[in-house]
């Protein structure tokens, strides 16, 4: 299987994760390609850590396939020097990424018009590559909402019309900029977001969504169980949201899975810290689309074949774990998911 949203952690994190270990876990889980994500510390926008973060995982030693996005900031220069490097280190630098708000690493670029000059350098670059985008428009956060001892307030404080709002601006500025490239919405949460991803997608535009486990199986209540630590951005929804994004994933309308696998320690986890392991999670989902007859050919899309597609990836097959107690003699019909979406997707 393929995850391409993980943040491995090391260097100055390494009491939360090393890369030998990430890596490790994920072997074991079954996911044997990987994109790492920027908000590293040091962060991965320069050309010295981003070549030290590729050497460092190739020493490694494993059979994963490791890939990285650079981190965009908002000077032309830097901008530049991502997009060379792309080119220059086009099998492991998969693509760039964009904070378009704060998140765990103060990467933010939360500013309109930053955002806006950030594609209008990478069009006058000619870059054609995939942009990956976490949307969460700061202007519409409401921290106030936040309960430190109530993580379920996290949703209140980051609600899904921020995510909404980032979303259609980075498909509006991108577009008035003359991007030519592809975007792709990170952990999408809400289907509010998704129709909008799916319209720009009907204009022709290059875009792709994808989901977490996380949002796909747990909702904002679970997230008032202290010790689930289930507080990430963006956060978890509604029970209803949390549904209907299940049942668009089962209908073919969201391009893959991610699991936005983010550790952190106890202490930075009570001290309020964003982000869970999501190994785990993801086999959690395995099995979850596996128990409600998901056809193996629309899990093989999701858990790597259309990320080969997108990212121009060598074609091999994606092997899904298989689950002891579960019928799958059903699964490997090509037919569509038999069950109606909700009324809230149509």
């Amino acid at each position: 299987m393929i995850d391409a949203h993980v943040h491995l952690r090391d260097w100055g994190q390494s009491e939360k994760e090393t890369l030998l270990h990430g890596m490790s876990v994920a072997l074991h889980s079954g996911v044997d390609e990987l994109f790492d994500m920027p908000n590293t510390s040091p962060p991965l926008t320069d050309r010295a850590s981003i070549e030290k973060r590729i050497s460092d995982a190739k020493r490694c030693g494993l059979p994963v396939r490791y890939h990285l996005y650079a981190g965009v900031t908002s000077e032309a220069k830097q901008i530049e020097q991502m997009v060379a490097l792309s080119r220059e280190y086009s099998r492991e630098v998969i693509g760039l990424k964009m904070f378009a708000g704060h998140s765990t690493g103060q990467m933010g670029l939360i500013e309109g018009e930053t955002q806006r000059e950030v594609y209008r350098t990478l069009a006058a670059l000619g870059y054609e590559g995939v942009i990956a985008l976490h949307c969460e428009k700061e202007s519409l956060l409401l921290p106030e909402l936040e309960d430190a001892s109530d993580y379920s307030s996290h949703s209140l404080a980051r609600p899904v019309e921020a995510e909404a709002a980032s979303v259609a601006d980075q498909i509006k500025y991108s577009e008035e900029a003359g991007f030519k490239g592809h975007l792709h919405i990170c952990h999408l949460s809400s289907v509010s977001s998704l129709i909008l991803v799916e319209e720009a997608r009907k204009k022709g535009r290059r875009i792709s969504c994808a989901a977490t486990p996380h949002h796909l199986l747990l909702n904002s209540e679970n997230a008032s169980d202290h010790f689930l630590y289930a507080k990430m951005n963006p956060p978890l929804r509604s029970e209803a949201e949390r549904e209907a994004l299940f049942s668009a994933l089962l209908a073919g309308r969201i391009d893959w899975i991610e699991t936005d696998h983010a550790p952190h320690t106890l202490a930075d986890k009570e001290g309020g810290a964003s982000g869970i392991p999501g190994f785990s999670g993801l086999l959690l989902l395995v099995k979850r689309l596996y128990e409600v007859g998901c056809p193996l050919p629309l899990m093989r899309s999701l858990l790597g074949e259309r990320v080969q597609q997108v990212f121009g990836l060598e074609e091999r097959e994606v092997f899904i774990p298989p689950f002891d107690g579960l019928d799958q003699s059903s699964l490997f019909s090509a037919k569509a998911y038999p069950f109606d979406s909700f009324s809230i997707l149509r």
